[in-house]
């Protein structure tokens, strides 16, 4: 499991590379071609490392790459 966790963590990080480093919750869950809760543990992978902050905007939450990761 922390393999595949890892591959989506991947797959996430290369979605918000090519949508300018942010986008919303919804469209990185779906344009990641995965499961919606290993999306949801590859996401917090990331934000633990200090690759990603999420950030709840109004009703939204904002998925954006960190500048130095």
């Amino acid at each position: 499991m922390i393999t595949w966790i890892g591959l989506c963590a991947g797959e996430i990080w290369r979605y918000l590379d090519e949508h300018e480093g942010k986008s919303t919750l919804k469209k990185v869950v779906s344009g990641v071609r995965a499961p919606k809760e290993t999306i949801y543990m590859a996401l917090g992978w990331l934000a633990r490392e200090g690759h990603i902050v999420i950030a709840k905007l109004e009703d939204n939450s904002v998925v954006q790459l960190k500048k130095n990761a």
